[in-house]
């Protein structure tokens, strides 16, 4: 599919992950890009995504709206995540198939994972257990769009795609306490503690879990891929495909940020998933996607970006 003269909606497109497709996409030469607000359209009512739909009459939606969050915010607010993600993506996938679009890019969670799948996980293991209990309601939100993306290919003759990608950091990422995700909450948390002086920070849990973590900026290129190429409503796993225990990714972010403290852990917070780590093949086959930023690189950008906001953040505390 030829993007460049294509309506597109990209929802979330001033988010963290949308701003850099949105900005990858422009690159590329995409002239119709639309970029939905939430004073403007509330995409958890029916009537205003309707109404997004007749406005803008789109070929191409890119849905990237989501409400998110690290496992303290999911734990906090279980119900939220599973009615907001859940009817944002119903209606949009509803009247996008009403209103005519050509294809719809769903791009989902590694939390819709069962809580002990085989590593690496693969596409066809999705069904075979009950998510993760911290983020169950998320995953599963996120599962029944697969689901439903599925159905509309089977019944309608729908394009919809789906995009299962691990967590996401880099430049632009959330960095608020309350809910951000495990290496934006690590690199705050040990620059405040190496201005303070501190001697130790503290981390959740026994630090044994793994996790695969994508560059957004590779993120955004391969949903930018499976725009263009992907034609199965089946998920397709992006990821970079190597894991790393939150132990040694707190080390390397402390080293990173120069905290010569000691780390210490609190096994009495939870976990999360035992293990995340993708099988990557099918986006390798489908799409030709493979990650080709290091989890040193990204790191090292993504502290740099996030010290050099510092000022500012400052100034505007003040």
């Amino acid at each position: 599919m030829d993007l460049t003269t294509k309506r597109i909606i990209v929802t979330g497109g001033a988010g963290f992950l949308g701003s850099h497709l949105v900005t990858r996409l422009r690159r590329a030469g995409c002239q119709h890009l639309v970029i939905p607000r939430s004073a403007d359209f509330n995409l958890t009512r029916e009537e205003e995504v309707r109404r997004l739909m007749e406005q803008v009459r789109p070929e191409v939606v890119i849905h990237l709206a989501a409400t998110v969050g690290g496992i303290g915010a999911n734990r906090k607010h279980p119900a939220l995540f599973l009615y907001n993600n859940l009817v944002m993506g119903t209606h949009l996938i509803e009247q996008s198939y009403r209103h005519g679009v050509s294809k719809f890019v769903m791009v989902g969670t590694i939390c819709s994972y069962p809580k002990h799948t085989p590593v690496p996980f693969k596409e066809s293991d999705l069904w075979n257990g009950y998510p993760e209990e911290t983020n169950a309601p998320y995953g599963l939100a996120k599962k029944l769009l697969l689901v439903q993306l599925q159905a509309y290919r089977q019944e309608y003759g729908f394009n919809g795609v789906n995009l299962l990608p691990v967590n996401l950091y880099g430049p632009g990422d959330n960095f608020d306490p309350e809910s951000s995700h495990v290496i934006p909450a690590l690199i705050k948390k040990f620059l405040e503690a190496k201005a303070r002086g501190d001697r130790a920070v503290t981390l959740w849990g026994t630090g044994k879990p793994t996790r695969e973590f994508l560059y957004v900026e590779d993120a955004a290129r391969a949903i930018h891929l499976a725009t263009e190429k992907l034609e199965t409503s089946d998920p397709v796993n992006i990821g970079s495909g190597s894991e790393i225990s939150i132990h040694d990714l707190a080390r390397k972010i402390a080293a990173i940020t120069g905290f010569k403290g000691e780390i210490r852990l609190d096994p009495s917070q939870p976990d999360g998933q035992p293990r995340r780590c993708l099988d990557v093949t099918r986006a390798r086959e489908l799409l030709g996607f493979q990650a080709s930023t290091s989890l040193d690189e990204g790191l090292e950008k993504t502290i740099d970006w996030y010290c050099s906001t510092l000022p500012a953040r400052d100034a505007a505390a003040a």
